[in-house]
C-alpha cells in the first residue's frame, strides 16, 4: 500500500478542491493518505462556495483519510481547530514516512 502525504498550503478554493479530489481518489485506490494543512491552507475548510472544500474534506475523513493542520498557523489566525492540530515535528514525520508527497 502506498503512503501519500498531501500538503495544502494555499487558501485558494480551487487548489484545495483539487487536493481533496486527489486525496479521495488515492483513498479509493486503497492508499494510506494524510492531508496536512499549513500556511494559508489552514483557511481552506471554511469554503462552502462553488468548490465546497469542507464537504470534500469530510468525505476524505469519513473514507479513512487523516486530516492534520499546523497548530501555529491556526493560532496565528485565531482560528478554532477544525481538525487535529499538529507541529512541524509531526509534519516532518509525516513526510519521512510517506512514499510520496504532493504539494498544492
Amino acid at each position: 500500500m502506498v503512503k501519500i502525504c498531501v500538503v495544502i498550503s494555499s487558501n485558494e478554493p480551487e487548489k484545495a478542491w483539487n487536493a481533496f479530489r486527489f486525496a479521495n481518489l488515492a483513498l479509493g485506490k486503497k492508499g494510506e493518505v494524510k492531508v496536512f494543512l499549513m500556511n494559508s491552507g489552514v483557511e481552506c475548510l471554511v469554503d462552502k462556495g462553488k468548490h465546497d472544500v469542507k464537504a470534500l474534506s469530510e468525505k476524505f475523513e469519513s473514507g479513512g483519510g487523516k486530516l492534520l493542520a499546523c497548530g501555529t498557523c491556526i493560532k496565528s489566525r485565531s482560528m478554532g481547530g477544525a481538525c487535529s492540530l499538529s507541529t512541524m515535528e509531526t509534519f516532518y514525520s509525516l513526510v519521512m514516512e510517506s512514499d510520496r508527497a504532493v504539494y498544492f
